[in-house]
C-alpha cells in the first residue's frame, strides 16, 4: 500500500512537472519575437502641414494593417524625447512582419502605394530601418 503511495505521488509530481514544462515552451513559442522583422519609419512633415492633413496621415497608415495581411504587428506613437535630438521628425511608425517575404510583398502592395499617395504631398522627409528582431 506504501508503495503504491509513493509510485502515485512520484507520478504526480513528474505529470505536473510535465505540464509546467510543456505550458514555460508554448509560452516562449508564443512570445518570442526573434527572427521578426521590424520595419520602422519615421516621419518628418513640410512646415506649414495642417493638424487635419497629419491626422489624415495617421488614420491612412493606422488602417494598413486591416487592408495588408503581410502586417503582423503595428504601433506608432509621436515624439516625446526630452534629448532634442528628433531632427525634425515627429512621427514613429512600427510595423512587424514575420519574415522578410511578407515585408517583400507589403511594400509594392497597392494599399500601401495609395497611402504614399496620402502621405507625399505633406512629407518633408523620411527615414527607414529594417532590422530582424535578435534575443
Amino acid at each position: 500500500m506504501r508503495t503504491k503511495r509513493l509510485f502515485l505521488a512520484v507520478a504526480a509530481v513528474v505529470l505536473l512537472a510535465g505540464v509546467v514544462v510543456h505550458l514555460y515552451a508554448e509560452s516562449q513559442e508564443k512570445y518570442s519575437h526573434a527572427g521578426q522583422l521590424r520595419h520602422v519609419v519615421l516621419f518628418k512633415f513640410k512646415d506649414g502641414t495642417s493638424p487635419e492633413d497629419i491626422a489624415k496621415v495617421e488614420k491612412a497608415f493606422a488602417a494598413l494593417p486591416s487592408k495588408i495581411p503581410q502586417i503582423a504587428g503595428f504601433e506608432w506613437g509621436t515624439d516625446c524625447s526630452v534629448e532634442n535630438l528628433s531632427q525634425g521628425f515627429t512621427h514613429c511608425f512600427i510595423l512587424t512582419f514575420k519574415s522578410a517575404k511578407d515585408r517583400d510583398e507589403y511594400l509594392p502592395h497597392p494599399e500601401h502605394k495609395a497611402f504614399g499617395q496620402i502621405l507625399r504631398p505633406h512629407l518633408d522627409k523620411v527615414l527607414v530601418i529594417d532590422y530582424v528582431v535578435k534575443e
